[in-house]
């Protein structure tokens, strides 16, 4: 225990510093501009709510933050700026599928393991609030979640299955998508070229005339890949319409569609053949919102769809495989929510979600014919109410229910109850305790050899306390917080009668610190920092014991710099269960700078560096990072 309080103390105490400074700063400080930060959230409570009235905690995202960063995927973003947030990768570009695969995402060490046959169950991915996973293997498609969707991005950390089921017991990922606020019309364009022959590009058409808004947006990416048979080409499009019925009533509806080819090399000691996967994701969604100065909510209906076909390769000297795995998928769903304020300090909120999803697989051979695997499908029905209570200035009161039926395992009972006081100084004191769970997947019921049809649901607790200050007018902002989590009957693949299965026998207790600061030091200058601590009784892959990123920006004039070190260390790239040999971990610190010139009002030019200590590291095991890769490219506007 001594190790782990340790880190936790030094944290707070490094983190609590800023409180401590607060009141002795000159007059002539405390009068400088007002940047004021972002408080308004919707993935902690449905509607829209300030952050720090949430029992929970959040983190969010932001556009500039995303355009920083240079990236057309997500993860990479998230993995620096959210603490206690992790995903894999194993090159330049692209994560795939299936075996060998990267982009898997855990929450202070729940979530999955692709590499180890463990895809991402426990951490829900939303796109607008709809959950987004494939429905047979019931996991998030990494390569389908691009920069060019999102104007933010909401994190919970912490379980968030009473609002949103099952899958959402280690937190929540919700992309909320582009938008554009101010009237008239804008185009972008960006692209980029460098190592390994990598190319990234993205064109986006943004308007708003009166009632009316729309966003459109392309993308092309491609790269070599820093090895052989290590290729990833994507081709993307979003689209996204609006109309304002009245000053109350708002009517949307987007789609989305992406394909992906990536190649695995397989790893280095055991490489790989024609490892090749060729895949569709799509998605759609209509939404009816209104918005009163009492009451908010909205009625959404969605469906995501995905087409896979997988050649799994062979080794050298082994004959190529005859068959090629196929699958269809699907889930389409109805949301409604309806959130009120029924009397001073309150806020009551009630929802319905229905979930159908599922699809079939199957091998076809390259004689024509086909052998059929699996052709399932699921239902997932729940309604949630969700109280919050202000009593006066400095206390608020939450709790919430779920009630949530799924067609074969059954019912799930989620509560969920915190508080928060709202002390002097802008600071927030929040304590809170919830319950998560997962339904077992089509996969794990009925695909495969290890499949077994009598698994029951995954569950935990989740307690948290948590401190948050925001001083100088917003100018600078911290926050640390403490958490344990207790979880059992996780499934696990373990030797029953001379065979693999799938069954309940898993536990998981995980405790950490994670912390947080920013400062804006003037108009041209800002610095932030992140740190989590993971300390895990039963170690799992992909969760690293210490994460810690510093970030800074300067923009002045026409010239605009960011730059980034994260530390990581304690890294399980594999895990050793029973037999010999022993666990591999893996500690790295990585270095990236972003420097760009401002031409003209509509053009600028910039250049990324990625891993400029040229570090060698292995996030997947098998699978050796990149090296320093540079990429220059330009951004036009019109």
């Amino acid at each position: 225990m001594k190790a782990f309080f340790h880190p936790i103390l030094t944290a707070a105490l490094l983190f609590a510093v800023p409180a401590a400074v607060a009141d002795e700063l000159p007059d002539s400080v405390r009068q400088r501009p007002v940047y004021p930060i972002e408080e308004v959230v919707v993935t902690g409570t449905r509607n829209e709510t300030d952050v720090r009235l949430l029992p929970m905690t959040v983190s969010v995202v932001d556009r500039a933050a995303i355009e920083r960063s240079g990236r057309q995927s997500l993860l990479p973003i998230l993995t620096e700026q959210v603490p206690g947030l992790f995903a894999t990768a194993r090159g330049i570009m692209g994560y795939g599928v299936s075996t060998g695969a990267a982009g898997g995402m855990s929450l202070r060490g729940i979530g999955g393991a692709p590499q180890a046959g463990l895809p991402t169950t426990g951490l829900l991915v939303l796109i607008d609030g709809h959950p987004q996973y494939m429905g047979l293997m019931g996991h998030p498609i990494a390569d389908a979640y691009q920069s060019m969707l999102a104007e933010r991005v909401e994190v919970v950390r912490g379980p968030a299955s009473v609002l949103y089921g099952s899958n959402a017991m280690g937190g929540v990922i919700n992309i909320v998508t582009r938008k554009q606020r101010e009237e008239g019309i804008r185009t972008d364009l960006q692209a980029a070229y460098g190592s390994y022959n990598t190319l990234q590009t993205e064109l986006s058409n943004r308007i708003r005339k009166g009632r009316f808004t729309s966003v459109v947006t392309g993308s092309y990416n491609r790269t070599d890949g820093h090895r052989a048979d290590m290729g990833f080409e994507q081709y993307g499009g979003y689209a996204k319409l609006g109309y304002e019925l009245s000053r109350a009533w708002t009517l949307s509806g987007d789609v989305n569609l992406t394909h992906f080819n990536a190649s695995n090399p397989g790893e280095v000691t055991a490489p790989l053949i024609d490892n090749d996967s060729r895949i569709t994701r799509g998605r759609a969604s209509a939404a009816l919102a209104n918005r009163y100065d009492r009451t908010s909510g909205a009625l959404s209906l969605f469906y995501n769809w995905g087409r896979h076909k997988i050649d799994d390769g062979y080794a050298a000297g082994s004959e190529p495989l005859d068959y090629r795995f196929n699958s269809r998928d699907r889930m389409l769903g109805v949301s409604w929510y309806q959130s009120a304020q029924l009397f001073a300090g309150n806020r009551l909120t009630v929802g319905f979600d229905y979930f159908h999803f599922g699809g079939e697989s199957w091998n076809r051979f390259l004689d024509g014919h086909e052998e059929p695997q699996v052709d399932k499908t699921q239902d997932e029905v729940a309604g949630y109410v969700d109280f919050r209570q202000s009593l006066g200035t400095w206390l608020t009161l939450d709790a919430g229910l779920r009630v949530d039926r799924h067609s074969h395992v059954g019912t799930e009972w989620v509560p969920q109850a915190g508080v928060s006081f709202h002390l002097p100084r802008s600071a927030e004191i929040k304590l809170s305790a919830g319950k998560g769970f997962r339904y077992p997947t089509i996969r794990e019921l009925y695909m495969f050899r290890p499949a077994n049809p009598d698994l029951r649901p995954e569950r935990l607790w989740s307690y948290e306390l948590s401190l948050s200050q925001r001083l100088w007018e917003g100018r600078l902002s911290y926050g640390v917080n403490l958490f344990y989590i207790d979880g059992e009957n996780l499934i696990l693949r373990m030797p029953v009668d001379g065979r693999q299965m799938n069954v309940n026998t898993g536990r998981i207790e995980n405790a950490g610190v994670e912390a947080e600061i920013a400062y804006r030091i003037s108009a041209a200058w800002s610095v932030d920092a992140n740190y989590s601590f993971l300390h895990m009784e039963h170690p799992v892959l992909a969760a690293p014991e210490h994460k810690l990123h510093v970030g800074a920006s300067f923009t002045q004039g026409r010239w605009s710099v960011s730059t980034g070190l994260q530390y990581v260390e304690g890294l399980y790239t594999s895990i050793v269960v029973g037999g010999t040999g022993s666990d591999a971990q893996e500690n790295f610190i990585l270095w990236n700078l972003r420097a760009g010139f401002r031409i003209s009002r509509k053009l600028r030019i910039f250049v990324d560096g990625e891993n400029l200590l040229a570090q060698r590291y292995e996030i997947n095991a098998g699978f050796p990072m990149p090296r320093a890769t540079v990429l220059g490219g330009l951004d036009m506007h019109f």
